[in-house]
């Protein structure tokens, strides 16, 4: 397995809330995320960074995790503990108040991929049967288009396109969605924030995607895409290609 972790400030935003990056566990299994963080003055980059510092130093000690239900259960158990962390802090901490993250956490092994979900960054998938969006964004706008109450091409421009329904830290309890797919030879799986989603189109990725270029560089022209068309977020993604195994980088 390859894989590539890219973050951007873009050119708008005045820090990066954004974090995120891909550890190995024990047994050399990956975890991969990307946290869009958000609240209060410099309190979203607090809420991103705790959230990767607080998972990375769990995964890094864990071993064992050999099945689907092993690994939504790890994911399900941290990311509770994670969001307490965040709320307590955010509770304690007046600066803090109101802060939150987005989280897309990938556990990826040679035999299945777990992914766990909240907020409005996305997980894509790009394999034998097409390109695929893995996650459902918890937005307004997301329930106004499943309840038919306003279509697709009316939430790219609602008002209210970023209010996001789900967040870590934010409430005592989190709701995440958890799901594990097949992650086979030759397929991509790609991370993402809402700064790269919401300026670069399904078929530019599927584009960059298939080229013949590196990964590193296929991270870089995603991000210059973005920028390209605005740069108003912070970007953040990864991108995991199944190959080799053992292989790394």
């Amino acid at each position: 397995m390859r894989d590539i972790f890219q973050t951007d400030q873009g050119r708008v935003r005045q820090n990066n809330e954004d974090s995120g990056g891909i550890f190995i566990n024990r047994d050399g299994h990956r975890l991969a995320i990307v946290a869009d963080g958000m609240g209060g003055h410099r309190a979203g980059d607090v809420a991103s960074n705790m959230t990767v510092s607080h998972l990375q130093r769990k995964w890094e000690e864990t071993e064992g995790i050999h099945t689907a239900d092993q690994a939504e259960a790890w994911l399900k158990a941290s990311i509770v503990d994670v969001n307490k962390l965040l709320f307590n802090h955010a509770q304690n901490n007046p600066e803090c108040e109101g802060m939150g993250t987005t989280l897309e956490a990938v556990i990826a092994t040679e035999n299945f991929t777990t992914i766990a979900h909240v907020g409005d960054s996305r997980c894509y998938i790009l394999n034998e049967a097409g390109f695929q969006q893995l996650t459902d964004d918890h937005t307004l706008v997301n329930e106004l288009v499943r309840n038919g109450q306003i279509s697709k091409e009316d939430a790219q421009y609602h008002p209210r396109k970023n209010w996001i329904l789900h967040a870590l830290g934010t409430e005592l309890d989190v709701k995440m969605d958890l799901k594990t797919i097949m992650f086979e030879e030759g397929d991509f799986l790609l991370l993402c924030s809402d700064g790269l989603s919401n300026k670069v189109t399904d078929l530019e990725m599927v584009e960059i995607l298939q080229n013949e270029e590196p990964l590193e560089r296929k991270a870089e022209i995603l991000i210059k895409m973005a920028n390209d068309n605005g740069g108003e977020d912070n970007i953040t993604l990864i991108i995991l290609e199944f190959n080799d195994v053992n292989e790394r980088g």
